[in-house]
């Protein structure tokens, strides 16, 4: 029995990825994350995940850095990101992070069940076209800042998240349960690693990965037939 793990927070959404789910392996068994978290913290129990479907704009994440720490919380479980965002150099950033697959949140429910298998088959699965000349639109600024932020530690990534939401070392010691002094070692870390000065240029930089200074195209309006099947099963639910 496969074991999947869904990281989005739309409960819609949700219930579209199940259903495409049961429609690829109808005696899976999944598991459900709202926020990065919630998914590193499912990752770091004792069960293990066959495949992991993570929406790119969860909850607890600053652009890419979600992928990074979830990627780093389950370094061996293919990854499928299912996002509204289709940017050909996002779509190749992604890719660089070591995911599995990229599939846009429009696509319809066989597709994104045909996509689930293959992912699970061992495969790399990106719908035709996604890609484009992405890979060459990819700004070498922040291919350079993913590099750097893959010697971060997953706790330094957390750090690095409530630095930008603007949390000071005592805050943020408050938030992991850590002292103080601990969070000073890892910010002087993250600015070692990060090579910058400041936690203020460790910002900047950060807005380097944010969706709107990767994606060069319009903002996609919605994903119509997922959204469309995520009502649905709502729908059937009490009936079932």
């Amino acid at each position: 029995m496969a074991r999947l793990l869904i990281i989005e927070d739309h409960p819609l959404f949700r219930e579209a990825l199940e259903s495409a789910i049961r429609a690829a392996l109808a005696d899976a068994e999944m598991r459900e994350a709202t926020s990065i978290d919630m998914a590193v913290d499912l990752l770091s129990s004792p069960a293990r995940f066959d495949l992991i479907l993570l929406d790119l704009a969860t909850p607890g994440t600053t652009g890419l850095s979600g992928v990074i720490r979830v990627r780093k919380a389950a370094p061996r479980t293919p990854i499928l990101v299912v996002s509204a965002h289709q940017d050909p150099g996002l779509v190749a950033h992604v890719l660089a992070l070591g995911v599995s697959g990229y599939i846009s949140k429009s696509t319809s429910k066989l597709q994104l069940a045909d996509a689930i298998k293959a992912v699970l088959s061992g495969d790399v699965h990106v719908e035709a076209g996604s890609l484009g000349t992405g890979a060459r639109r990819a700004s070498l600024p922040a291919r350079d800042l993913l590099k750097r932020l893959h010697e971060l530690t997953p706790q330094q990534l957390r750090v690095l998240d409530l630095i930008r939401c603007g949390l000071q070392n005592k805050q943020i010691a408050y938030e992991l349960g850590i002292c103080e002094t601990t969070v000073k070692v890892h910010v002087s870390e993250i600015l070692r690693k990060l090579r910058v000065m400041s936690r203020t240029k460790a910002i900047v930089e950060m807005e380097k990965i944010d969706f709107v200074n990767l994606i060069s195209g319009p903002r996609p309006s919605g994903a119509d037939e997922l959204m469309t099947a995520g009502t649905t099963a709502a729908r059937e639910a009490p009936q079932a």
